[in-house]
């Protein structure tokens, strides 16, 4: 390869800064441009990333034919459209997750890929941590057996985000189910094969943020009132294969941590784990011994965040597959989309990717 992929920032705030890093340390790929409906975050591009080509008309990106990688920062409603057009003008498109609100539009961008032979991918970043890859690794080996049952959350104490684009629908789609569920959902999934999901039963509600008082304590303030998504999720979902996972998610809950606490336990016939402790637990059925065992692992080399880029320029460049593919992300979107399907009925409902 000669020179390097050229790549367009769609959306320039806060998640976008910490795709910079990646696309900088890849020997595949350079920013050579960017748009943002704001303005005023030009000059820091310009003096912090070298970035002088900015507009606030992201189809300016979209249409030049010089870059080959749109990289898609924006709000969850805008994405699909983004995508679409960006795969349409023979783009190789990267777009933050969800890769979109519902599973309808992730068909229309899984339509849209096929018919540019461009690459698509969603930047899951939970996937790219060291001590992920080590325990998919060793799944992959077996050490589990047949996955026959997962837990999994993504828990915050008072950890809600306040901008618009998370806590307003017209914006977002939704809450924390696919602001940070789409993180846990995707790793657990991913760890488990992933399985075809086939029916949820879910509730969505928003339990304290419109309580007196309540607030973020990124900045100690208070919760906007016109917020009209949920800030907590749990669900119940059943696959194609017999297989069956706990799903819990919540911005707010009165839950014992500071920050955010990530977990997923998986169940198997010949053994269970927990991420990111990277613990394995077997049963020596023989000698009626229980063993537990935990990877042993060295410091990421790299933030995931910027990971992910790195290894998609790679895909991009050497002609390889997506590092995450849209087919994943449909499975994801189908179970969340489930979630407020379900509680909106109030019952089980089916669902199909």
């Amino acid at each position: 390869m000669t020179s390097k992929l050229k790549v367009g920032i769609i959306g320039l705030g806060g998640i976008a800064r910490t795709h910079v890093p990646g696309w900088q340390a890849s020997d595949h790929a350079e920013i050579v441009a960017g748009a943002d409906i704001n303005a005023a975050v030009f000059p820091e591009w310009r003096e912090t990333h070298g970035v002088d080509n900015l507009t606030t008309d992201p189809t300016v990106l979209i249409n030049d034919p010089e870059i080959d990688i749109i990289d898609i920062c924006t709000p969850n409603m805008y994405h699909r459209d983004q995508a679409v057009a960006a795969l349409g003008a023979g783009k190789h498109v990267i777009c933050e997750k969800p890769l979109a609100p519902t599973p309808d539009d992730i068909r229309e961008m899984i339509a849209a890929r096929d018919r540019s032979g461009k690459l698509l991918m969603t930047a899951q970043h939970f996937r790219f941590r060291g001590i992920s890859q080590a325990v998919k690794k060793e799944i992959d080996t077996g050490a589990l057996g047949d996955v026959y049952h997962a837990r999994s959350w993504q828990l915050r104490r008072n950890g809600i985000p306040i901008r618009p684009g998370f806590i307003l629908k017209e914006h977002s789609g939704g809450g924390p189910t696919i602001d940070i569920g789409v993180h846990i959902l995707d790793l657990t999934l991913w760890l488990m094969g992933p399985p075809r999901p086939v029916a949820v039963t879910g509730v969505a509600r928003a339990a304290l943020a419109h309580h007196e008082g309540a607030f973020a304590v990124w900045g100690m303030v208070p919760v906007p009132q016109e917020m009209d998504v949920e800030d907590f999720a749990a669900a119940f979902v059943r696959f194609d294969n017999g297989a069956t996972l706990i799903l819990e998610v919540s911005w707010l809950l009165h839950h014992n941590v500071v920050g955010e606490d990530s977990r997923v336990w998986l169940y198997g016939t010949e053994g269970g784990c927990e991420w990111p402790k990277g613990e394995f637990l077997s049963t020596n059925y023989g000698t009626r011994q229980l063993h537990n065992s935990t990877l042993q692992l060295t410091k990421d080399t790299m933030e995931p965040h910027a990971l992910e880029c790195v290894e998609f320029a790679r895909a991009v460049a050497q002609g390889l597959p997506s590092p995450v593919p849209a087919e994943h992300s449909l499975y994801v979107q189908t179970i969340l989309d489930g979630i407020y399907r379900s509680q909106a009925l109030g019952r089980e409902v089916e669902v199909s990717v």
